[in-house]
């Protein structure tokens, strides 16, 4: 079960908590609540591992991209060694070879750049679904300690 559906699943138990006669307060069950913290907590590392796993693949996106990129580099420089060899063409054969450098230059800036958008999106939503995470966790520590304080006073 992911983090967002057993904070979900907590607010829900809190929301559907029945009241204390009187009060403000509602009586949860504390065994539900620790159960879905401890699923929270198996959860967790396991988003963590999702997140790294992203960044890893961005960064062999990035290395893939610049091998591709160094490759057709190599080959536009192999090409304009080439056509160099005669003296009619030589101005073009430069020109040909500078276009293809940048195109790949180009074609590996777009490569790098859609993959940390990707990885920034991703790590994006880890970060909200974290927040909502911790907020959840905060609000039932609050109603804990909020009946906590009811039943000593």
């Amino acid at each position: 079960m992911d983090v967002l559906a057993l904070i979900s699943k907590l607010d829900d138990l809190i929301h559907n908590a029945k009241p204390v006669p009187f009060s403000d307060q509602v009586r949860v069950d504390r065994e539900a609540i620790f159960e879905i913290l401890d699923q929270m907590r198996a959860t967790f590392p396991e988003e963590v591992k999702q997140a790294r796993w992203i960044v890893k693949e961005r960064q062999e996106m990035l290395a893939e991209a610049k091998r591709e990129a160094e490759r057709i580099i190599r080959e536009a420089r192999e090409e304009q060694e080439r056509l160099i060899s005669e003296q009619e063409v030589v101005k073009q054969a430069q020109r040909q070879a500078e276009e293809i450098i940048e195109e790949a230059r180009a074609r590996e800036r777009e490569i790098r750049l859609g993959a940390e958008d990707y990885a920034d999106d991703i790590l994006n939503t880890l970060e909200v679904n974290l927040e909502k995470f911790i907020a959840a966790v905060r609000r039932g520590r609050e109603r804990l300690q909020g009946r906590e304080e009811a039943e000593v006073g």
